[in-house]
Parts: structure tokens; sequence; C-alpha cells
């Protein structure tokens, strides 16, 4: 017979993997449910505060209950409930934090209110730090002036197993248990219990889309869905991912870009739409770069590159007004500004000031020579185009540390882009170039199907050359050109990157939840429970 998971026996690791504490709190379920207290209760906690709203309301030090002087009648009562963060057990009183989604809030509890038995038997001894609790009682503050909640009722919701990395004291000093960059990211969820303010970070991020997202409804562009399976990968130069739809036997691929989807629908009559979307591309990782990433793309019809470079720029001014009430915003020992208008630059001028040669007009095989006379590697199935990217990524792109925007890109670089209206060879594009990375790609889109064929065949012969990034030929989209498609001006925005940008993070795993990793060694990591102590780092 199966052993119920609730057996005095149950272990569900084995006993030799388990630290200490980690067999202690798994005895500690066992007396609980002795007790008939069930770790895990099934019922509902109302709670009718938070601690920042109770903070909040006694802000002022001559507002509130001081200790003993308040008659039941005039008490304020409240139900709270989070995490168990401290403990500080004085014989017959204790003192806890708990700690909500708004932050901590101290309890008091007391042998005589509680029960003895509960208290001695239950609360000293089978409670711990990482425990969520329930607490009942009413608000007062204690003789050295900190806003309490005196507790009534102590109920336990789930008890924690592991026990949590919190920081330590040691010769004066404050050290981190959890620093290690790797095992926040993996373990994230103990990084959001142990670093409250990494929450912060992703509330901010939220904000962020919210408000783009006002800023794109308020001007009647209709927001999108559109397919993240694609029989053909399109809207940019990536590798793509590939999967197998076993109904319908055919290979798919996570889509890199949702641009000639995007596109089909002002083909179809819509005047403005946007997809705030995960694309994927099959690619290296940095602290710049995650396979799986969040885009925004917009596309409005009758309107070209010119008109989005002030959109663009009306828009991140505003996400920085809602986000820090100033369009200065702090990246690193820097400030970035991202007040309008912004600088202008075309490409080949920003190439030519950045390294000392004119490079507009040169062959495939002059700029290769160049761009090796520069130390840049140039590889055979680089096109022209590559060697052009290769070099402005190099020399310039790290120089552009304000919010710059540099247009009228090569020709060769931007297959979906129309041709420049007055200079031959280049495109109508521009990139908004910040702290040193592209942050959003924009184009006066091309809508000429002959065209679009010939630079698809163009993106052909280069995979063909072994050039893996190279668009495919998506017959569907010529089609739904040859329908026509208005003047259309298209803009494509990293929300990772900006996000960074906006909450002042070093990388884009610091603002992506989950980002992907290695899978872990087959040797156990460092515990995220403070096991392993030796690499401790003051703060």
């Amino acid at each position: 017979m199966n052993e119920s998971p609730h057996s005095d026996a149950y272990r569900p690791e084995p006993e030799q993997e388990l630290s200490d504490q980690e067999r202690r709190r798994r005895e500690e379920l066992v007396l609980l449910r002795a007790r008939g207290i069930d770790p895990y209760p099934a019922e509902a906690f109302e709670v009718s505060a938070h601690a920042a709203e109770i903070l909040a309301r006694y802000r002022d030090p001559e507002t509130g209950d001081a200790e003993g002087q308040v008659p039941p009648e005039a008490r304020w009562y409240v139900s709270v409930a989070g995490r168990i963060m401290s403990q500080r057990i004085m014989g017959k009183a204790m003192f806890f934090h708990i700690q909500d989604e708004t932050g901590r809030i101290q309890i008091y509890a007391r042998r005589d209110e509680l029960g003895a038995e509960f208290y001695d038997e239950v609360l000293k001894k089978l409670f711990d730090i990482g425990d969520i609790v329930g607490v009942r009682g009413w608000v007062f503050r204690t003789r050295t002036g900190e806003i309490s909640v005196h507790a009534t009722e102590v109920k336990l919701l789930a008890k924690a197993l592991r026990p949590l990395p919190l920081p330590k004291e040691k010769d004066g000093k404050i050290y981190h248990a959890f620093r290690d960059k790797e095992q926040r990211y993996r373990l994230r969820y103990v990084d959001l219990i142990v670093n409250p303010h990494v929450r912060e970070v992703f509330r901010k991020r939220a904000r962020m889309i919210r408000t783009i997202r006002d800023f794109l409804d308020a001007r009647g562009y209709l927001e999108v869905e559109t397919p993240v399976l694609q029989p053909i990968y399109g809207g940019a130069t990536a590798r793509p991912f590939v999967t197998y739809h076993n109904a319908l036997d055919m290979p798919l691929y996570l889509r890199i870009a949702d641009e000639l989807y995007l596109k089909r629908l002002i083909v179809g009559g819509f005047e403005g739409v946007y997809e705030i979307a995960k694309d994927f591309r099959n690619e290296g990782m940095s602290r710049f770069h995650n396979p799986e990433f969040t885009m925004l793309e917009l596309y409005v019809a009758y309107k070209d590159y010119y008109w989005m470079m002030g959109l663009v720029e009306e828009m991140l001014e505003t996400v920085a007004l809602s986000l820090h009430g100033s369009t200065r915003v702090p990246v690193g020992d820097r400030w970035i500004d991202f007040r309008r208008p912004w600088p202008r630059v075309e490409f080949f001028t920003a190439l030519r000031e950045a390294t000392g040669r004119e490079l507009y007009g040169l062959s495939r095989e002059e700029l290769a020579r160049v761009a090796r006379e520069l130390g840049v590697q140039v590889e055979p199935s680089m096109g022209a185009g590559k060697i052009l990217d290769e070099l402005f990524s190099t020399f310039v792109e790290p120089a552009c540390i304000q919010p710059t925007i540099v247009m009228d890109y090569p020709l060769e670089l931007s297959p979906l882009a129309k041709r420049h209206r007055s200079k031959p060879g280049l495109v109508e594009r521009f990139e908004v170039i910040c702290n040193g990375k592209e942050l959003c790609n924009a184009f006066s889109e091309l809508n000429d199907p002959i065209d679009q064929r010939e630079r698809f065949l163009e993106q052909a012969r280069l995979r063909a050359q072994g050039d893996e990034e190279a668009m495919q030929i998506d017959e569907d989209f010529l089609r739904a050109l040859e329908y026509g498609m208005p003047p259309t001006a298209g803009l494509g925005v990293g929300i990772d990157r900006l996000a960074m940008i906006m909450t002042n993070q070093e990388s884009i795993r610091d603002v992506i939840l989950f980002p992907h990793m290695k899978p872990e060694s087959a040797s156990p990591p460092a515990s995220a429970s403070g096991q392993q102590q030796d690499q401790e780092v003051p703060c």
C-alpha cells in the first residue's frame, strides 16, 4: 500500500540529501499534524490591511495607539498575512516581522492571549522564519515607537520546508547570503523574497508597458495578436527556433518578429496596429540578449520614418516622465535625458566620424579590406551589409549614450525598408541608439512587391553562401503586397532593453523574471538556504 503523504514516515527527498534545518522542518510537519494543525490549510484567510497601509496611516509619530492606553472599542482591528522574516522571543512574549507584497510589519504575540499550549508548543517551537502566517489583532505603537499588530490570533497558512538565505551580521557588518547572480536568476522566487527591492524593478517594468499601451491606445491604434508559430519566419535577420507540428506533419518556427503579419493587417485595412509580444531568436546570450524577449512593433498607414521619429521621441519621453517624474533617468553613474528633440545623424556620417574612413559607395571587397585594417573580423559569408553592421556596432554604438537617432541605413542591411527618396543605395530607416545599444528600429516600410521580391531573392543568395540569419522568401507576404499596402511607417522597440534603462539595471536578466539559464550541473549548486557562506559579500 502506498504511504500517505501525511504519514510520519513520509519524506519527499532522500534523507541524506536534506540539511539539518530541512530535516527539522519536515519533522515539524509531523508534529503540527499530530496537534491537528494543517500546515497547508485549504480555507481562505481574509486580509483586511497590508503593511504599507498600516505604516502610512500611523506615519505621524503623534498618531496611533500607545501600548495599553486605548480601550478595545477604539482599537483598529486588522487581519494581515505574510511571511515570517524575523523572530525575537522574550519569555512570555514574542516579536516577529511578517513581509507581505507591500513591506514588513511587526507582530507582537503574548502567551496570555494566545494560550499557553499554542504559544509554548506551537508558535515558539514549530513556526520558523519563512513560514507564511495570518494574524488577527489590533494596531498599536510599542514603547520604542514601532508600529505593530498586537496579535489575538496567529494561524499557519503555509509551512516553509527550506530556510531562507537571509543577511547575517559578522564583525559589525551585514553580509548578504544571496548575492550570487546566477542563483538569483535561477531561484527568482527566493530572490523576490529576500531582496524585496527586486520587486520594484518589475513593478516599474509593468508600469512602463502600461504607459506605452496607454500612449498608443490614446492615438487610436489597435492592439492585436499575431501567430507565435509560423510556417515561414521573417521580419528580421536572425536564426529561429524550430519545432514540429504532428497533426500538420510540418516544421514550424517560433517567430523572430511580428512584422510581416502586422503589415498584412495594414493591407487588410487597419490604419494603425501594434503588438507587445514575445519573440524568439536562436542566438548567443549576453547581458543585452536573451533568446526569448519582448518587442513592441507598431505600424501606422500613410506615415513615413520622419513622422515616426517624432512619435518615438514623444513616447519614450512620456515613459520617462511616468516612471521618474522627469525626462532624466539615472543609468549607472550617468544620467540619460529623454527630453525631445534628440540628435539625428546619418549612418555613413556617423561611421566616417568614428573611423576616419569614407565607406559610402564601397564594394563588398573594399569594405572587407577596410574592416580588417580597423581590426574587425570578416567572415566569408558576410555580405556588405553585415560588414557595415559590424563596423557600426564596433565604432558607433558604444559612443551613443544619450538617445540618438541614426538614420539612412545602407540598402543591404534593410531588406524590408523603402529605398531612400533621394539618396541612392540607402533606405529610409532609423535606429535609436541609447546607452551604447540599439533601442528602437524603424522604417518607411517597403510596399513595392516587385522590389520586395528582389530583396528576398538577395537574402536567399546570402543564405546559400552560409548566412544563417538571412531571410526566407515569404510568398504569402508578397501576395499580400500585390493587393496593395498603403505607405506605412513601422517601429520596433526592445522592451527589455528599455526596461534596463528605465529601471537602472545592468543586465537584461535583471528585467526578465525568469531568464533562460544553462542547466544546473550534476553537482548540487550552492544552497539557497544559505548553508554555504564561504563567499559572503559585505553590503
